[in-house]
């Protein structure tokens, strides 16, 4: 839906949403179309306080919240701040941290070193590269169950799955809290990622996954961007994805991706949200 968030949450009945996954801006004078991106903290941070509090309104007791957050090299504290910030006076509990590894090198067990993924070079002597953002996990209670195993991994030695009980017999192990999700290799940033700061659709394909309600899950992104949430949720064959944004050019190029998925998005006209029909009874 075309708008902002805030007035689109406001139709939404409480307690209807089983998962929301978003990125906000993160306030680092970011490039975006139709939103200022460098206010000052403390009306960033109230104003982040406010649409949260929205979010929890609208989630479920059992439902779950992934806040997407990166920093920057030079303005690392943003993402500890904004945490605090919906941590505080009972709104969140913080239950989980995943890392959202953008680019890692490794070495084998063949003493093979092998680097993949992508990253953002910078040109400074006091930084290193910044491969990698946060996923706070949310909760109203601090103790939502989860499917560990929905999007887990198999197990690198197998002897494990006879020795530990806990395996049940099954090759497939919790994938733990580091997530290496690379962006797809693009030719042209203009026309395959228009946007200046997404994420790719596995990383709300594993949210998905691991909140673990499957196809009945309604998911939520306040901020949609150029719909990667829409487009994994779509992927997923979630019940229903409900999306914002202000931007009316970055919502067509969202429409345009679910088209190219030949995935219709709601046909309702974005300006003037029909939101009950999307949700329960």
């Amino acid at each position: 839906h075309h708008g902002d968030c805030l007035q689109g949450m406001a139709e939404l009945r409480s307690e209807s949403i089983d998962l929301v996954v978003t990125s906000p801006p993160y306030n680092l004078g970011i490039g975006y179309r139709s939103y200022d991106d460098s206010t000052s903290r403390a009306s960033f941070l109230q104003w982040c306080e406010a649409w949260a509090s929205e979010v929890r309104r609208v989630l479920r007791e059992d439902g779950s919240f992934f806040l997407n957050l990166g920093g920057s090299p030079s303005n690392p504290l943003l993402p500890h701040q904004l945490l605090l910030t919906l941590t505080t006076n009972n709104l969140f509990k913080l239950q989980n941290t995943f890392h959202w590894i953008k680019s890692i090198t490794v070495e084998t067990r063949q003493k093979e070193t092998i680097t993949a993924g992508h990253f953002k070079p910078i040109n400074s002597q006091r930084f290193v590269n910044d491969c990698h953002e946060f996923v706070f996990h949310l909760t109203k209670t601090g103790s939502v169950i989860l499917d560990r195993r929905a999007g887990g991994v198999p197990y690198a030695d197998k002897s494990n799955i006879r020795r530990w009980k806990h395996t049940e017999g099954s090759d497939l192990r919790c994938r733990g809290n580091n997530w290496f999700i690379p962006y797809q290799t693009i030719r042209s940033r203009k026309s395959q990622r228009p946007h200046p700061a997404t994420f790719p659709p596995a990383l709300v394909q594993q949210c998905i996954l691991l909140h673990g309600k499957g196809e009945k899950t309604i998911l939520l992104d306040p901020f949609l961007g150029i719909g990667s949430s829409a487009l994994a949720a779509a992927q997923s064959d979630i019940a229903s994805c409900i999306g914002f944004e202000v931007d009316a050019d970055y919502l067509h190029i969202a429409q345009e991706r679910l088209a190219a998925a030949e995935i219709s998005p709601d046909p309702s006209p974005p300006s003037s949200p029909s939101l009950e029909p999307e949700l329960p009874l």
